[in-house]
């Protein structure tokens, strides 16, 4: 509206009139100070405007708004501009156009103008996937030498460093069942090819003597569970398993039904839906408990590696295909019982300790899935005409590697009595656990190529120690009927390698795939024929291939390592009680202990049936398993002023003669040194 005008004027120059009023007042003021006004200059252009007076300007209403006009021209954007050519160059260009007689627009640039000139097409590449590098160290230090009277007497604590040292005795005896457990952490490749070339020697030199044996003692012939073994099994290809203790088995035992029980965690059992009150009006009975043993300490790993899968491969360089397994576990059971004592009925069922090394190589081909319609409608076959193209520049890793520790003592020195009432004691029924699991999951080609070598190698090794030696004693005037549990105990080694892609798919190096890989490096576009062709392919409309200029490291290694030192002494004392109740029930465990070792390594290396090698194929797989049992026959002895460092005696690599153990190095890995680990049971020490 006209009035709403009129505001907007008012608002917008209010300001304008202030200021011409102040202008008023300071006009005011000089006139003052000012001389007669004759004298002031008169000038004739100044005066009011005569009526002849005329302006062509239209007067209009204000219209507080913003109008905005384009240029009278039009900026016509083509590609993208290349700034900073040189000036001769732009003059020729412009030479050339105008020879042509092309009418060039008013902006850009004389480059952004189809003038009908083919230019040379080149192929256009893509990124391709990154390395994938794993280092993992686990590991658990527990140290439970309990020390217990009941009687209130003095009785001396034994030294239980004759534990630890006959630790690190079985520790070498396995050595020669483990040949691959130093091998130290790298993702170089000369570290992959020092590795690659150590296990390779090896297995060759066993091939070459044709051993089935590390030389060690057989195993005696009245051995019922004939669980000492020494066998070896090297080979381009071991047939699938599974192998236990060193024979071809049928199948695998199953571990629930072997674990010992424990007596601890049990499931909960149904609740009693029973209104009626429970009262117990007889006296409770007498009875004592002991659990020294029931030790659990186990090692998992998994790994389910698919990286980077194809149809097909093409190496140009060498093929290195390793798989090992080793497995080895010692232990002494030499247990010194006292007459009083009778066996429970599970040991007279199980044996001291039951020992299993079980192995298996697995090997499967996996079909990737190919197209539905492998011809047109003229009933031609399908080939692919083009091709997506995705380059790595040097090596690529794809590297899991896994060491798993347990360094477990339950060294328990005891003197015990029934009290006249239900009294358990545990000081055993440790659990230590160290689980590690890896699904890694890549991307999948139709091709790849490698440039470079191709290294695969899987490798489990698995170490198992146990000292389960015990002493159970009795004081005069205790009576018989005491019941004692010291073995049935469970060492479990299983370890499976599981390949996907035949051990036959390998295939001389074909013409067209040498071209392929240097049209890929000379960016062309156009496939080869012989590419196109290939009868992998057919179905295809197009193929997307991966290049890998450098080598290819495809390493699993996998290390579990698990010792349990469990050497109990027991002595039961008589109680004047005993008299008034000598039905009393005395149930001791000092075994039950269970060491297990399980790993599993899945490796996706192929979906098809086709692996094109330019250079040498080295395949090579073997299989190590020991088995050995020591008779240790050592006595405690009353513990001294000296101080013994268990991690070192056990770990140190100098003998334990003639050294000072205090100066051992311990190399738990590059980066990390698990010595400084500090015990998980704080309350080692305390007497109870």
């Amino acid at each position: 509206m006209q009035i709403e005008k009129f505001s907007e004027i008012i608002a917008h120059f209010v300001g304008i009139f202030e200021t011409t009023t102040e202008e008023m007042r300071l006009r005011a003021e000089l006139a003052e100070g000012r001389g007669p006004a004759e004298n002031n200059p008169a000038f004739d252009d100044l005066v009011a405007n005569t009526p002849t007076f005329a302006s062509d300007l239209a007067l209009q209403d204000y219209d507080p708004d913003v109008n905005y006009r384009s240029v009278s021209y039009e900026i016509v954007y083509g590609g993208a501009r290349r700034f900073g050519r040189p000036f001769e160059e732009s003059i020729e260009k412009l030479s050339e156009i105008a020879h042509r007689d092309v009418s060039l627009p008013r902006f850009g640039s004389p480059q952004d103008i189809d003038i009908g000139i083919e230019t040379e097409e080149e192929l256009q590449v893509f990124d391709g996937p990154g390395s994938a590098i794993r280092f993992t160290t686990q590991v658990n230090v527990l140290y439970d030498d309990d020390y217990l009277d009941m009687t209130g007497g003095n009785h001396a604590p034994r030294d239980t460093s004759f534990v630890v040292e006959k630790l690190a005795e079985f520790s070498a005896e396995a050595e020669i069942f483990s040949p691959f457990a130093n091998l130290q952490r790298t993702d170089t490749l000369e570290g992959v090819k020092q590795i690659a070339g150590d296990m390779e020697t090896y297995i060759q030199e066993i091939k070459d003597s044709g051993q089935t044996s590390l030389g060690t003692d057989e195993p005696p012939a009245d051995n019922p569970n004939d669980q000492v073994h020494d066998f070896v099994l090297p080979g381009d290809e071991i047939p699938a398993g599974p192998y236990i203790n060193g024979k071809l088995a049928s199948e695998i035992p199953v571990l629930d039904d072997l674990l010992p029980d424990r007596g601890l965690a049990k499931l909960a059992g149904e609740p009693d839906e029973t209104q009626t009150s429970v009262e117990q009006h007889d006296p409770a009975g007498s009875s004592l408990e002991v659990t020294a043993g029931a030790n659990l300490v186990a090692n998992i790993a998994s790994v389910v590696n698919t990286a980077v899968i194809s149809s097909v491969t093409a190496v140009m360089g060498d093929y290195h295909q390793v798989d090992a397994i080793t497995q080895v576990y010692v232990y002494s059971d030499n247990d010194n019982i006292s007459s009083v004592f009778h066996s429970s009925a599970d040991a007279a069922e199980n044996a001291g300790v039951t020992a299993y090394n079980i192995a298996s190589f697995e090997r499967d081909s996996f079909q990737s899935t190919q197209p539905q319609t492998t011809v047109d409608a003229h009933g031609d076959p399908i080939f692919p005409m083009a091709w997506r193209v995705s380059v790595i520049e040097g090596d690529v890793s794809f590297v899991n590697w896994i060491e798993q520790y347990h360094f477990v003592t339950d060294n328990d020195t005891m003197t015990v009595m029934t009290s006249g009432s239900e009294t358990t004691v545990l000081t055993g029924g440790n659990t230590t656990l160290n689980f590690s699991s890896y699904f890694q999951m890549g991307l999948q080609y139709d091709l790849v190529i490698v440039g470079g070598n191709v290294y695969d190698i899987n490798s489990i090794t698995q170490i198992s120690l146990l000292y389960d030696n015990d002493w159970a004693r009795a004081e005069d005037g205790v009576d018989d009927g005491a019941t004692i549990q010291s073995g049935n105990n469970l060492i479990w080694n299983l370890a499976a390698i599981h390949n996907v892609g035949a051990n036959d798919r390998f295939e001389a190096m074909p013409d067209y795939m040498s071209q392929a890989e240097k049209g890929i490096q000379e960016r062309d576009p156009t496939m080869p024929e012989g590419l196109s062709t290939d009868s992998n392919f057919q179905g295809y409309v197009g193929l997307n291939v991966l290049y890998i200029t450098g080598n290819l490291f495809d390493m699993t290694i996998i290390k579990q390592v698990a010792v349990l030192g469990d050497s109990d002494d027991v002595t039961l004392a008589a109680a004047a009680i005993l008299k008034n109740n000598p039905d009393a029930v005395v149930t001791i465990d000092t075994g039950s202990n269970t060491v297990a070792n399980i790993a599993e390594i899945v490796d996706y290396d192929s979906f098809g049936n086709t692996t094109y090698v330019a250079g040498q194929l080295y395949s090579d797989a073997i299989l190590i398993q020991g088995g050995i049992i020591d008779h240790d026959v050592s006595q405690p002895e009353t513990a001294g002023e000296r101080l013994a460092n268990e991690v070192i005696a056990f770990l140190d690599d100098d003998s334990l003669q003639g050294g000072d153990s205090g100066d051992g190095v311990i190399n738990g890995g590059h980066d990390l040194s698990w010595s400084s680990a500090h015990p998980s049971d704080v309350m080692q020490a305390v007497v109870a």
